[in-house]
């Protein structure tokens, strides 16, 4: 399966936050919205960066209780690893692995198109093991 198969199941919505935020206003975002990452976007709607719980962790640790009022852009990830919509989901899995990363933006042409995380890697990865256990359950019973 592909990228562009995965983001048509499970949509293409991303939620986004300004260079400009407070680290505690893109925390208050990554609780109401339930996720664990937020896709930074410059005016132009291109990837600027990544902030993910854990760049919000460390910048509190380096900084202290000043770390909830430091700027987005002061902490983000950036450059951002990003995949395409023609990317195999396999190849997701080794990128996030290897790079240690639980986030990757979709892009095309300098734009934000969508974003996989580990956990829609994994999904997919059960549901395929699901599918070759009934299709190997049905061989055994049926002889065919």
């Amino acid at each position: 399966m592909n990228v562009s198969e995965l983001l048509r199941r499970k949509g293409s919505e991303v939620t986004v936050v300004d260079p400009d935020a407070t680290i505690a206003a893109a925390a208050a975002l990554l609780v109401s919205q339930r996720i664990g990452a937020l896709v930074v976007t410059d005016d132009a709607g291109g990837i600027a960066g990544i902030i993910s719980e854990r760049d919000i962790v460390r910048s509190i640790v380096e900084l202290g209780g000043a770390g909830l009022d430091a700027r987005v852009s002061e902490v983000m990830t950036a450059p951002v690893q990003t995949c395409d919509r023609g990317d195999l989901v396999e190849g997701l899995m080794s990128v996030m692995t290897e790079r240690r990363i639980r986030h990757l933006p979709v892009e095309r042409d300098g734009r934000l198109e969508g974003i996989i995380s580990i956990g829609d890697v994994v999904k997919h990865r059960v549901e395929e093991l699901e599918d070759e256990r009934r299709h190997l359950t049905d061989y055994i019973q049926t002889g065919r």
